[in-house]
């Protein structure tokens, strides 16, 4: 069972994943969820790869305490949960499998992502001694919701497509000598590393300017509600105005 409760009629909309027994820190797990929870799947995968490579924070919003700050984030509380991130990465795509199973656009949302402690298991030392640890796992959920007015891919005949490519692939393949081809799978392969490098520099750099941007909101909204503040107190009744030492 799952714990986000989807209304009768709009399964159609969701896509979702869960993993059991995970073998990792609970308390990472709940601030890596927390912080890919309401985005788009891009920018959630793009963060959860920075983190995971080890080139990006992330923002603990509890379980802080004696906690270094960071500067990508603006100053305030983070830590590099790698391992984490891997496993939450994992879940995230599974649920984008499901969602293309089903025949969802691209345009999905991460509505609801969250870790919970599972089980706990005691380990006792051998020959009667008293020391004793506790191995803790854990349980991911994450939910997809597709975009509103999002357009779904349209439905193909995948299988007789499939068979009528089959014979003119392989004869290609049968009128191309082998050593050709292994050269040509050579550079596409070089290629398509020198790609992938190239997004991934350019995804950690998009991923620290949005939680810049975010940072600066955030010490906006915090500003204007400390001036608000500020304000109320001078209008209480019965206080009286400050003077100015001569």
């Amino acid at each position: 069972m799952y714990s986000y409760i989807i209304e009768k009629g709009k399964e159609g909309d969701f896509a979702r994943a869960r993993v059991e027994g995970v073998d990792a820190s609970v308390k990472d797990l709940v601030e890596v969820c927390g912080n890919i929870r309401y985005k788009p799947v891009d920018k959630a995968i793009r963060l959860l790869e920075a983190v995971a490579d080890g080139s990006m924070p992330i923002l603990y919003r509890s379980n802080n305490k004696r906690l270094g700050h960071r500067r990508e984030l603006g100053g305030r509380k983070g830590r590099y949960p790698q391992k984490s991130a891997k496993i939450v990465l994992g879940a995230l795509k599974s649920a984008i499998a499901n969602a293309q199973q089903k025949g969802l656009s691209e345009e999905l949302i991460v509505t609801h992502a969250c870790a919970n402690k599972l089980a706990t298991y005691m380990r006792y030392a051998p020959k009667g001694r008293r020391n004793i640890s506790a191995l803790q796992t854990a349980r991911i959920e994450i939910v997809l919701k597709e975009k509103e007015g999002a357009k779904r891919p349209a439905k193909k005949h995948a299988h007789k497509e499939e068979a009528q490519k089959a014979p003119s692939k392989q004869a290609a393949s049968k009128q191309q000598p082998a050593s050709r081809q292994d050269a040509g799978s050579r550079k596409l392969e070089a290629e398509k590393e020198a790609v992938k490098k190239e997004t991934a520099a350019d995804n950690a750099e998009a991923t620290k300017a949005e939680v810049r941007a975010e940072d600066a909101q955030f010490e906006e909204k915090r500003e204007d509600k400390l001036n608000a503040h500020v304000k109320d107190e001078k209008n209480l009744p019965g206080r009286k105005p400050s003077q100015k030492v001569k």
